[in-house]
């Protein structure tokens, strides 16, 4: 049995809390708080791992130790960035460009160890999703039901949205949030 060592979760996401209990991973949460703006121009491999890493850096300088893990999920789709919709509108627009298309999901990861003068350990986690065609009365019925408002790309694949994902290539908690598996190759790392 793999002993893991408490991680300070720099996120507010229930998901990641989720996929931490799920494992038996002991954690404490310290939101960041930090912008989450893309710049212009950003390419979305680099717009995730900035995020990742300036989550866990902002907690990491508030605290004396402690392992400090900063991820950050952004779909991805025709090389732009869906992040989280701003308002219902927003999400119907995401949900009909994702309707019957394949999308990326990536998740960067940073854990860096509070109290010392190291760079964060930093991957990112891609994984491949198919949606189904989906109805503007399908779309509406989802938007309605408050969950694409919280989540990148307005889907969260573990709740109602797993009724319109066909097929996945990856890793399954990643598209949560979390790739889980990642997280504990560079939690052994550092």
């Amino acid at each position: 049995m793999p002993t893991l060592e408490k991680i300070i979760l720099a996120s507010r996401s229930p998901r990641r809390a989720e996929i931490l209990r799920s494992v038996g991973w002991p954690f404490e949460v310290i939101v960041a708080g930090v912008d989450e703006t893309t710049h212009k121009d950003e390419a979305p491999m680099d717009y995730v791992r900035r995020l990742s890493v300036a989550k866990a850096t902002a907690v990491a300088a508030r605290l004396d130790e402690g392992l400090v893990l900063g991820a950050d999920t952004t779909v991805v789709i025709d090389n732009h960035i869906l992040a989280q919709p701003i308002d219902e509108d927003d999400a119907r627009r995401m949900l009909k460009l994702l309707s019957g298309r394949w999308h990326e999901v990536l998740t960067a990861v940073s854990l860096i160890r509070a109290g010392h003068k190291s760079d964060p350990a930093v991957a990112v986690e891609t994984t491949r999703v198919r949606f189904a065609a989906v109805s503007d009365a399908e779309i509406d019925w989802y938007v309605l039901t408050g969950e694409p408002l919280d989540k990148a790309g307005a889907y969260g694949i573990q709740e109602k949205a797993a009724l319109f994902i066909e097929e996945i290539q990856g890793d399954y908690f990643n598209v949560m949030g979390l790739p889980i598996r990642l997280v504990y190759e560079l939690a052994r790392q550092v």
